[in-house]
């Protein structure tokens, strides 16, 4: 009886696991460092353009609304470490994180209290902080949302890219 429990409970995760991977609708992409011996650490889902363009798939956001930067679940990033992004010092802890359309067209990178939600379930109350996001044509397109963590000195820097575009944002130790 044990070894038919084992062999029916190993069959279901066999079926259920790559399931639950196809609701998700696509991949999903990690990036991690280390700052100061503390893990930093960012996943989030890779939508792909498809032939579209990344300024066609943004251009229904309006000043002030959110990309979820990436599909699915909610981009989840995670910090054992007090950073500091500018002025503006992120706990650490967790967050799920945004990307905020300004009214000159310009980004923000949103930190949202809450994580783990689906994507298109912003709660702006939960919102921590936003800092400035650079916006550049990167120099190779990216078919898919690639969100990279990159070590720099005492800190770091976030790079997202989408089609041509670029937006980052660096970060040190708080």
């Amino acid at each position: 009886m044990r070894r038919l429990w084992i062999g029916l409970s190993i069959l279901t995760l066999a079926v259920w696991l790559p399931a639950a991977a196809l609701a998700q609708g696509g991949s999903r992409g990690t990036s991690k460092i280390t700052v100061k011996s503390a893990a930093v650490s960012v996943e989030y889902g890779r939508p792909a353009l498809k032939g579209r363009s990344v300024t066609e798939m943004l251009a229904k956001l309006k000043p002030g609304q959110v990309w979820r930067l990436g599909s699915n679940q909610s981009t989840t990033f995670t910090t054992a470490i007090d950073l500091k992004f500018g002025d503006v010092t992120i706990p650490k802890g967790e967050y799920s994180l945004w990307a905020r359309r300004e009214a000159d067209n310009s980004w923000k990178l949103v930190f949202n209290k809450q994580h783990g939600q689906w994507g298109t379930q912003h709660d702006a109350a939960q919102d921590l902080a936003a800092v400035p996001l650079k916006e550049s044509k990167a120099g190779k397109p990216a078919e898919m949302v690639t969100i990279n963590l990159q070590q720099q000195g005492d800190g770091g820097a976030i790079a997202i890219q989408w089609g041509d575009m670029e937006l980052t944002t660096d970060f040190a130790a708080s």
